[in-house]
């Protein structure tokens, strides 16, 4: 069906968007009214989860924002319009179907109680953003006609508008604070901005797109501009004003005339704006981060100082993982200086295909910008980003795909001569290796740097802690000239707990959040080495009717030597002698991997708080079923063998380890085991139907069934169609959905916008498994995206899923 079509029908409402969504597939006997499912799952549906936590840049506050329950469908049906890769909501000049916060509560870390702030009834809270000292935070409310600026000041509780509804958010964040008083930088819709324009009844002409010999291949993305009217609604709702905005909501215009602002960023300092904009020729084929752009730095008056970067449309990266643009590209400020760029240029072309001994060059400039740029680091892998300490200290990190290696090198950014130094070396699949990530903190100028300890010589990791004894987060301290960590604090049983943040230099004060199988996640104080804890917030739980679920993670073995693990689920009171096997359902996603070490160890912890929301598979044990969630399915390709390869081969192995644990275990009938995913999960689930005998029905949600539709790769394949041809056949269900013989649930958002998953591949294979005369159930989801979000689709949603395995797996 034509976008431009749902586009003008979604202008009407809710009643009408329903019924045409449903009516333009099928005939008028498959509309269905919404159901409800069964008790517990109603009642905890509607309660809202617990509040987000955030603490404020310095530690002094904790900010706790109220998270709604699930909206009603007619929040989904409000305007909105696709452009580029994205959707806005034309009304508002915001994001299209933005979850937003209730309210906000704030509370001394270390004292008192959560204090509401003062906010109008009902706010839709967005954009929340802290000053550089942490006792003040900008945040945007929606209204009807758009976002206006509010500051709060935690000190006093007090809240101030600062603006009218005139914020433009269609595209990144609308504000970033300024320094100090210096007031917040804002994208402000043009005050004279005209009427959107409207589009013609009669066609100007056909709308025609070539390519000359270019190689231009994409994966495929979705709500790209389609034509010339969709590139003057880019243009009318892009288009902003720069201003700075005072505390006391002055405003005063920096740029004029208005222009298609990407992002403006300040400089640490506030004297430096960097200023990215996009410009023509738009493309229909690759989303706006793609689009040529324009990268230049502008004083506090407007006036340009120095042109960064005029990067062309890049419409010609390779598929190849690692690949990116060429030119200057990730240009931003430097985190410990006033006002230094930093920016990395490819030396391969941004061609992860080429053999090169180098990939990228990163530079550095500082103000006034009137020097040649110089060379910081060079890097063997593809840079990702680099994490500023100070003068003589940061750290920068290289990726490569690949062979799936990490490498954090020391710099010495004050003496360039200075050889790096290789801080760590790892396969980032291997999370027993993983050391931690290293912790920051507001440096001078108020944005994060590297944390360092009161030695002046380490600094801090804060890791997972996955190990073959469980996952059991820590806290390190690394001394950078010795390269020797020291544990200062690891979770123990039965808790699942990990760091926040903590209070002083030496890490004896921390925050820490803490869970375990029967207590909800919460916040708490913990000195150190006391181990004195000081409870900060008293979150309760959302669904008492889990409390006595029985949770296990689960180990077996492949019948190739390869350990697999899951996380088995038991319903409450559950007495295997009494009850014998229960139906259960398997919920998969499969992952692909380079090793058989990394692939075979257990990542899932034990000990943390499990409780569902939305359509999670684990309402199904308040029916009486056992879930095995997330069982290991690796798909594994050594060395230059490409892991897809042997991918039936291998998720078959896997499925049938995991069967034959939980019937050996005495917890599952073999006869009653039914499977379901979501994405490539949904995927999967056709895929195990398909060839192989171990499930009674399954359930695919917002799937993709023919990878001939994603012809220049999916998920972790990076071969396109013509270089893989064999493999893209023979992993795609839908070639083989003749060999489907057992009952099938699909379900797909009518308005999935995830680049591998169009609606479309849910309706052909619906087709196809209807022609052989298969047992096929399709629901599709009116306004729904790729994930389901309103009140009224999950709970039709669930209800389909336990009428589906009642029938076909409880029954069987």
């Amino acid at each position: 069906m034509s976008r431009r079509f749902r586009r003008l029908f979604r202008l009407f409402g809710l009643t009408v968007a329903v019924f045409w969504s449903l009516s333009m597939i099928f005939p008028a006997s498959a509309q269905e009214n919404w159901k409800s499912p069964p008790p517990p799952i109603d009642r905890i549906l509607e309660t809202p989860p617990p509040p987000v936590v955030l603490l404020s840049p310095h530690h002094q506050w904790m900010l706790q924002l109220e998270q709604p329950p699930l909206p009603p469908i007619a929040e989904l049906a409000e305007p909105e319009i696709p452009l580029a890769g994205f959707r806005i909501n034309p009304r508002t000049h915001a994001p299209a179907r933005q979850a937003s916060y209730r309210s906000l509560a704030v509370k001394a870390i270390t004292s008192g109680a959560a204090q509401p702030l003062p906010l109008p009834q009902n706010a839709r809270i967005n954009f929340i953003r802290w000053s550089s000292d942490g006792n003040r935070l900008s945040f945007t409310l929606t209204q009807e006609t758009g976002l206006e600026l509010w500051m709060a000041d935690l000190r006093d509780r007090s809240v101030r508008q600062l603006t009218g509804p005139i914020l433009n958010a269609t595209y990144g964040d609308p504000c970033h604070w300024l320094p100090g008083d210096q007031g917040i930088l804002c994208k402000v819709v043009p005050a004279d901005r005209s009427k959107p324009p409207d589009e013609s009844r009669i066609p100007q002409g056909p709308i025609v797109q070539e390519n000359l010999g270019r190689k231009t291949p994409a994966r495929t993305y979705t709500n790209l501009l389609e034509d010339p009217h969709d590139e003057a609604l880019f243009e009318h709702y892009l288009s902003s004003q720069l201003e700075i905005v005072s505390l006391d909501g002055k405003r005063t215009p920096l740029l004029q005339p208005p222009t298609l602002i990407d992002d403006a960023i300040p400089s640490p300092d506030g004297h430096y704006i960097l200023l990215t904009t996009w410009q023509r020729p738009f493309s229909y084929h690759v989303p706006v981060y793609l689009f040529p752009q324009r990268i230049t730095v502008i004083d506090r008056q407007g006036r340009e100082v120095y042109q960064v970067a005029d990067l062309p449309l890049a419409d010609d990266i390779s598929i190849r993982f690692d690949s990116v643009r060429s030119g200057r590209r990730q240009v931003n400020w430097r985190a410990d200086h006033p006002a230094t760029l930093v920016w990395a240029e490819a030396l391969d072309g941004g061609d992860a295909g080429r053999e090169v001994p180098l990939r990228d060059t990163v530079y550095t400039l500082q103000a006034p910008f009137n020097e040649a740029p110089k060379q910081l680091w060079q890097s063997q892998y593809r840079f990702r980003q680099i994490l500023w300490g100070r003068e003589d200290v940061a750290l920068a990190l290289e990726i490569w795909y690949n062979t799936r290696r990490l490498r954090i090198w020391q710099l010495n950014p004050s003496q360039l001569e200075t050889a790096p130094q290789l801080l760590i070396d790892r396969s980032y699949e291997d999370q027993y290796s993983d050391p931690g990530s290293p912790m920051t903190a507001p440096g001078p100028y108020g944005w994060d740097v590297l944390r360092f300890a009161a030695d002046g010589r380490s600094i801090y990791l804060n890791g997972r802690g996955a190990s073959p004894q469980g996952v059991y987060p820590f806290l390190d301290r690394l001394n950078l000239e010795t390269r020797t960590a020291e544990r200062l604090w690891q979770a123990k049983d039965p808790y699942y707990e990990a760091v926040v943040d903590f209070l002083d230099a030496r890490a004896e004060n921390l925050i820490i959040r803490r869970q375990s199988q029967q207590d909800p996640p919460n916040y708490f104080l913990q000195t150190r080495p006391e181990g004195k804890l000081v409870a900060l917030t008293e979150y309760q739980d959302p669904a008492p009717e889990f409390a006595q679920v029985r949770k296990e993670v689960v180990r077996y073995q492949r019948s190739d030597g390869v350990q697999l693990s899951a996380t088995l689920y038991l319903p409450p009171g559950y007495d295997s002698k009494r009850e014998g096997p229960l139906p259960t359902i398997f919920w998969v996603y499969p992952a692909e991997f380079k090793d058989r070490e990394s692939a075979s160890q257990v990542t899932t912890p034990q000990n943390t708080f499990s409780r569902p929301r939305r359509t999670s598979v684990l309402f199904l044990l308040t029916q009486g079923y056992a879930v095995l969630d997330d069982p290991s399915l690796p798909i594994i390709g050594e060395g230059k063998e490409e892991p897809n390869d042997t991918y039936v081969e291998q998720l078959v192995a896997g499925a049938k380890a995991a069967v034959q644990f939980v019937v050996d275990r005495g917890i599952a009938d073999p006869n009653r085991i039914g499977i379901g995913g979501h994405s490539y999960g949904a995927f999967t689930t056709a895929n195990l139907l398909a060839h192989s005998d171990l499930f009674r029905a399954g359930i695919a949600m917002s799937g993709a069934y023919n990878r001939t539709l994603t012809p220049f790769g999916f998920q972790g394949e990076q071969r396109s169609f013509w270089e893989a041809s064999e493999t893209y056949i023979r992993m795609s269900p839908f070639t083989v959905a003749g060999k489907i013989k057992e009952p099938l649930l699909l379900v797909h958002g009518a308005d999935d916008s995830n680049a591998g998953t169009y609606p479309i591949q849910t309706e052909r294979f619906y087709e196809a498994l209807k022609g052989l005369g298969a047992t096929v159930r399709w629901v599709l989801l009116p306004l729904e995206d790729h994930g389901y979000r309103s009140k009224e689709s999950v709970k039709h949603v669930l209800w389909e899923v336990i009428q589906w395995f009642d029938r076909y797996v409880r029954k069987a």
